[in-house]
């Protein structure tokens, strides 16, 4: 039996968590919030149970569906997705239907974007070398009106850097190898295969998403794991094999699985190189702010979330919990929405009072027309810090520097998640990488947990199995 410490009770580390102490492993887990869940968390907001922004669950891979199914048994429902792009006073389909963008676009304007679509195309033949940005990628998959109207600035809003610095690899992940050419054979009936990102139903619990992991953290409890709230930890020991807590307490374990941001755990590492110091201040993460506001309103839109694609406004997501499960028995016929931010740490908006936030977020609905004329009822603000790892371009080989270091000096420290693995995860990579872990600390298997969300072909979003 090991003793093993976990920090972190997100997905990927409760997920690690329960892996391990099911296997009769003796497993301490350490957070810093009062809750688990992490960024999927839910929380209880007016009566109603809501979640940081849209969360919805979907996986090609088995093990992962069991798993969540296990834990939500009958207690979800199938959602119909609707998701849109505000755009120009607009609504258009997202993922882009080529038919009903055209046809909110006008003939002029459509016309603009096949002739840039059909430019685009010629110069991808004659041009056909490796895109190196998320705009390169992009372009040649949609063209460049395509790009600045859809794409550019809901983008630029949540990473803070133009597109032309934001790696390729985002657009890998998110779009994979999606075109408008791809999407007009779909739209006709004429592609056969359905791409990964057109998935358009997943099941979300009536609970909201965090029952998921409230309920793992009750079966690491039931296997013996012990799960501490408001623990932080300040770094590993000088033997990169103990927890340095604030208090001042150490504590040694045989391994260590982290999910605190890469950054501010690697700067703990006894031996960390000089060099690598500079290297880890390369690798940035993008702050969010959620500000939530009940409206007096039971039916604004029926989108589950909509995509601000706004330059005159700093709004970049809109999700109405009204149309998922968990709000869809809000009282008094309010609707409760949750406005989302990005910022830097440094940034004007992270340092704004709550106050101000509210003010903004108000405002900014309003000028776009989403409240319909209905009245604010009350607000809160929550603020979710590096949430997002910055695909800066280049960013790969910094990591790898670091995964390298990692490798060959820490065989008994195993980071995973959205940030300890510095990787722009959904739930079921986390999930898996916990999956993943858990088998390799056991000696059931020897996975590459830095390969997960890396092989986009097997591990992008793919369509919901059940567990037979």
């Amino acid at each position: 039996m090991l003793k093993i410490a976990v920090i972190g009770a997100g997905p990927a580390g409760l997920t690690a968590a329960y892996e391990l102490a099911r296997r009769g492993h003796e497993v301490e887990v350490f957070e810093a919030s009062p809750q688990v869940g992490g960024m999927a968390r839910s929380f209880e907001l007016w009566e109603t149970r809501v979640d940081l922004g849209p969360h919805r669950f979907f996986s090609g891979d088995a093990r992962v569906n069991a798993l969540w199914h296990d834990l939500v048994g009958k207690d979800f429902k199938m959602v119909d997705r609707m998701t849109r792009i505000f755009h120009g006073g607009e609504f258009f389909d997202y993922p882009l239907r080529p038919m009903n963008a055209l046809a909110r676009l006008g003939l002029l304007e459509s016309a603009r974007c096949m002739i840039s679509y059909a430019g685009q195309t010629v110069a991808n033949r004659l041009h056909s070398g490796k895109k190196e940005s998320f705009e390169d990628w992009v372009v040649a998959a949609f063209g460049r009106r395509l790009f600045e109207m859809f794409f550019k600035d809901y983008s630029e809003k949540l990473w803070g850097i133009p597109c032309d610095e934001l790696d390729v690899d985002f657009a890998a992940q998110r779009i994979q190898r999606f075109s408008l050419g791809r999407a007009v054979l779909s739209a006709l009936g004429l592609e056969k295969a359905i791409h990964k990102t057109l998935v358009h139903r997943f099941p979300h619990p009536l609970e909201g998403a965090g029952i998921v992991y409230e309920r793992m953290a009750a079966r690491i409890r039931e296997h013996g794991g012990v799960i501490h709230l408001n623990r932080p930890i300040s770094g590993l020991g000088k033997d990169g094999r103990s927890l340095q807590q604030t208090d001042g307490s150490c504590s040694s374990y045989d391994h260590i699985v982290s999910t605190m941001p890469l950054t501010a755990l690697c700067r703990t590492l006894p031996d960390l190189p000089d060099g690598l110091l500079g290297t880890l201040d390369r690798l940035d993460y993008r702050n969010t702010i959620l500000v939530y506001l009940k409206v007096d309103h039971p039916d604004l839109f029926p989108d589950q979330w909509l995509y601000i694609q706004s330059p005159e406004v700093r709004l970049g997501r809109v999700t109405n919990f009204r149309n998922w499960p968990n709000g869809q028995t809000t009282p008094g016929g309010h609707s409760i929405l949750a406005l989302e931010y990005w910022d830097n740490a440094d940034g004007d908006l992270w340092n704004s009072p709550d106050e101000a936030l509210v003010r903004l977020a108000g405002e900014e609905i309003r000028r776009i027309g989403l409240l319909r004329g209905a009245e604010i009822k009350d607000t809160a603000v929550v603020r979710v810090p590096k949430c997002y790892p910055v695909y800066r371009k280049g960013y790969r080989v910094w990591l790898d520097e670091i995964v390298s270091h990692l490798r060959a000096h820490h065989p008994h420290l195993s980071l995973i998640g959205r940030y300890g693995a510095f990787k722009y995860n959904n739930q079921d990579h986390s999930i898996l990488m916990g999956i993943l872990a858990a088998e390799n600390i056991s000696g059931e298997a020897n996975h590459d947990l830095w390969d997960v969300n890396t092989d986009y072909q097997s591990y992008q979003e793919g369509g919901v199995r059940k567990p037979s």
